[in-house]
């Protein structure tokens, strides 16, 4: 990790600007930013407004983090893309890249080939120093304001938001989420220092009667400009919210790109596809959820998920995190919701082990149980006669390594 816009500029430069290529959104925050922009995307495809989506980190494949109308790149367009950035970083003097700054290029080299309508680009991390804040944006939104990474951003949510306003533009409408009292008054700062026009979810948004299942969310929604009563696949209130800023973030464009039209909104976020949040899958006759709460606000919008949808106390969860993560707090809220929690390691070297896990989260769940691997507690939880739903969550690396088992099979055939 790198924070800091000169080696990713460098690169762009010899690049020939492909950053510039493509009219583009800039999407931050600590929760959301990634279901804001699919949401945006899908949106834009609804109305015939070709998009480009970079998202982070990947399920599965690397690929996955570059779309193009709807499309993720395949191996040999990654492979394509990523060429002349290595050659252009190559190039004396040499301009070492991060493996995030690497695909951030070769996003902007993918788009300026391709060349959708809008690119909408989820920052990294922070905003002010990612190495997507080279682009220029045309909107820039921040979905949410939390205490995350705070070695590197700042340990108050004052200090947070600053660096995640950073995506602000001069002259610019600036979209802020739904935050607390404090991070909204930086963020406002932060918007007159520079110039951007603020916009705030607070101000101009009603979000009403939601209504979570396992099969998506219900609500309505009140903006400046319309009203509407809207219905996206992903679970969760708190994804209500998201499809809310994604629809807001629309009007906000449509001046200039006149395709996000009432019914493109509406179909949009529909149609919206993010896996890995939530996402529903059926295995021997019982549901199976994937869910990257990867801190302690995803950790309690999975809790709220889960009373909301009648699933509390009755759901199984299988929970593994990265070991700099505020496990224990994300313990205390997520795992008394839960009917019985195994812990697994994530499939990454900063991932916590199991024991570890099982030392840090003894004080909200002492009968918490500690399995060899993910495999193992799917395989454990499947065999149990009794068809109780199973929460896989946590780790966006951990729900990746379950989306690859559940989608091979091997674990309906045991």
């Amino acid at each position: 990790m790198r924070l800091g816009l000169g080696a990713i500029d460098a690169v762009c430069a010899r690049l020939g600007r492909p950053e510039r290529a493509v009219p583009a959104v800039l999407v931050a925050g600590t929760n959301g930013k990634g279901s804001v922009a699919a949401v945006l995307s899908a949106i834009a495809a609804a109305g015939g407004v070709r998009p480009g989506l970079y998202t982070s980190p990947h399920l599965m494949r690397v690929g996955e983090r570059i779309r193009v109308a709807e499309s993720d790149l395949s191996d040999a367009e990654l492979e394509g893309a990523l060429e002349p950035v290595f050659r252009a970083a190559d190039a004396a003097p040499e301009v070492p890249l991060t493996y995030f700054e690497a695909l951030t290029a070769a996003a902007f080299v993918a788009f300026g080939e391709r060349r959708p309508d809008l690119a909408i680009l989820e920052v990294g991390l922070g905003g002010r120093f990612d190495a997507t804040n080279v682009a220029p944006a045309r909107l820039s939104i921040v979905s949410s304001i939390g205490l995350d990474h705070v070695e590197e951003l700042g340990s108050t949510v004052e200090a947070i938001a600053r660096e995640k306003a950073g995506v602000f533009r001069a002259g610019r409408p600036a979209l802020a989420g739904f935050c607390e009292e404090k991070a909204r008054r930086a963020l406002a700062e932060a918007a007159r220092e520079c110039g951007a026009l603020l916009h705030e979810a607070a101000k101009e948004l009603d979000v009403s009667d939601v209504r979570p299942s396992v099969n998506g969310t219900r609500f309505r929604l009140s903006t400046p400009v319309a009203r509407y009563d809207l219905e996206t696949p992903l679970p969760g209130a708190h994804q209500a919210v998201n499809a809310a800023l994604a629809v807001r973030a629309a009007e906000l464009v449509a001046g200039e790109m006149p395709g996000f039209t009432r019914e493109a909104i509406e179909k949009g976020v529909a149609s919206t596809r993010w896996p890995g949040r939530l996402e529903k899958f059926s295995v021997r006759g019982r549901v199976v959820l994937l869910d990257g709460c990867h801190n302690p606000a995803g950790a309690e919008a999975l809790a709220r998920f889960l009373r909301d949808s009648e699933l509390l106390g009755r759901a199984r969860l299988v929970f593994g995190a990265m070991a700099d993560k505020d496990v224990e707090q994300m313990a205390e809220l997520l795992f008394p919701s839960a009917e019985s929690v195994r812990l697994v390691r994530a499939p990454s070297p900063r991932a916590a082990t199991a024991a570890d896990l099982l030392r840090r989260t003894s004080g909200a769940r002492p009968d918490a149980v500690a399995c060899q691997s993910l495999e193992a507690a799917l395989s454990e939880l499947l065999g149990d006669p009794e068809p109780a739903p199973i929460i896989v969550a946590g780790s966006l690396y951990l729900v990746g390594e379950a989306r690859s088992l559940l989608l091979s099979g091997r674990l309906e055939d045991e």
